[in-house]
């Protein structure tokens, strides 16, 4: 991984989960800047993450949600849940991810909320149980299946599935006459239009999730093919080379930005949200990219002055969904691990995930449990419901899908060529399978 590899996930997946919020963009030090909180008289489960319990009084939906859940299990088996914390006030030089790797592999705590790259490491390491045998497992939806088992063992699951659309302006849409995008050639043309009536810059990017192009069309025939489990396997023996399934999604973004669809220049300056955001919400460029929770936030899009609508990336196959998540690992040694176990079983249960959907909107990792989401949003959910999506983190693949895409994408911005993109999977592929 590049020097800044490590940063991407508290960008890009951080606003969208409920605790990695904490990790956006900071780094920290193992020592000073880890606050640990009292050791409590009684049974105790140690949970390492980004923030600190929440007030009975605090404000952030988000953590009151978890908190609840956590409640929950706290009540139901007598027991409490000590926040260990990570918190960045000494700026020392390891982010979130180094320091719960450390953690992890010296067995300092038990239960982890993870990024995906951290997940894929220790579950090949062999540090993270597995989870499969946790009564509400069973209750899983396929994707959170799919995304977070490694060698055959499911060591993480999320309270929430992130899903990243394309946000577009309807009012826009039809003041042209357009129908919203189902394919690469539908968007080319959509923005074709919008140029010839004096539309700058018709789509409006940052230098995080450009990535969710090429995902949507590069996975398109992968996850919704039938052949799933058969083309990751020969991905990572070699048999396949994760360039050949990279590089329309590559050539396609490349011709974006050749034709002035995506200005490649302020992408990748630009912060997801604070960069582009302004230019939507005045109605001056009519499609960005973004994760559910951004239509839901007042913060984000959650308010626009216009009819909003977030649907997939187009592919070949329609408009596809990109689905990335976090999720809770326990320690393969935790000390508490019976305890942890049932921790865990219960914040995952159907009333607990009922509970934290209800109050954060999101799409829950339970197939029992539904979102009621705002009407925007509903062309997305659909499709998740359908099981009709791809992975922009997975896993059970040896070479790391979300943050390495991210950061070609990156090279390409700034002017790096599609052959050199495909060549740098073409060694990441042969880095994975060598070890």
């Amino acid at each position: 991984m590049r020097g800044d590899g490590k940063r991407w996930f508290c960008v890009c997946l951080a606003a969208a989960a409920i605790l990695t919020m904490a990790a956006c963009g900071i780094n920290g030090g193992q020592g000073s800047n880890l606050i640990v909180q009292e050791e409590s008289r009684g049974k105790t489960v140690n949970l390492f993450g980004p923030m600190e319990k929440s007030r009975p009084d605090g404000i952030n939906i988000s953590r009151t949600a978890f908190d609840m859940t956590v409640s929950m299990a706290e009540e139901q088996l007598g027991l409490i849940v000590e926040y260990r914390t990570y918190t960045a006030e000494n700026y020392q030089e390891k982010t979130y991810d180094d320091v719960t790797l450390d953690r992890v592999r010296n067995n300092m705590d038990d239960l982890y909320l993870l990024n995906p790259d951290t997940i894929q490491i220790l579950g090949e390491e062999g540090k993270l149980a597995d989870l499969s045998g946790l009564e509400n497992a069973d209750n899983l939806r396929e994707v959170v299946k799919t995304a977070n088992v490694v060698d055959g063992k499911l060591v993480a699951i999320p309270q929430e599935v992130v899903v990243h659309g394309l946000f577009v302006n309807k009012d826009m849409f039809d003041k042209y006459h357009l129908k919203l995008p189902e394919t690469p050639e539908d968007l080319l043309e959509c923005c074709k239009v919008f140029k010839e009536n004096g539309i700058e810059t018709p789509i409006g990017a940052n230098r995080w999730w450009l990535e969710n192009f090429v995902f949507a069309q590069a996975y398109a025939d992968l996850y919704n093919g039938g052949n799933t489990e058969e083309e990751i396997d020969a991905l990572n023996r070699g048999e396949s080379k994760y360039s050949d399934y990279m590089r329309p999604g590559f050539e396609y973004l490349q011709k974006l930005i050749d034709m002035g669809y995506i200005d490649a220049q302020a992408a990748y300056t630009y912060e997801a949200i604070d960069g582009e955001g302004p230019d939507f919400l005045a109605q001056k460029t009519p499609i960005v990219m973004a994760y559910w929770g951004a239509a839901n936030a007042v913060t984000a899009y959650g308010e626009p002055d216009f009819e909003l609508q977030v649907i997939g990336f187009p592919s070949s196959r329609g408009q596809m969904p990109v689905v990335s998540m976090t999720g809770y690992g326990v320690n393969v040694d935790a000390e508490h691990l019976e305890d942890t176990m049932n921790v865990l079983d219960i914040i995952l249960s159907d009333e607990a995930l009922q509970l934290y959907t209800e109050t954060n909107k999101v799409i829950s990792p339970s197939k029992n449990v539904e979102v009621d989401c705002i009407p925007a949003l509903k062309q997305l959910n659909d499709k998740v419901r359908d099981n009709v999506y791809v992975l922009g983190s997975n896993a059970n693949m040896k070479v790391e899908q979300w943050g390495n895409t991210c950061l070609i994408v990156r090279d390409l911005l700034q002017g790096a060529t599609v052959d050199e993109c495909m060549a740098e999977f073409d060694r990441l592929q042969e880095e994975a399978i060598g070890k």
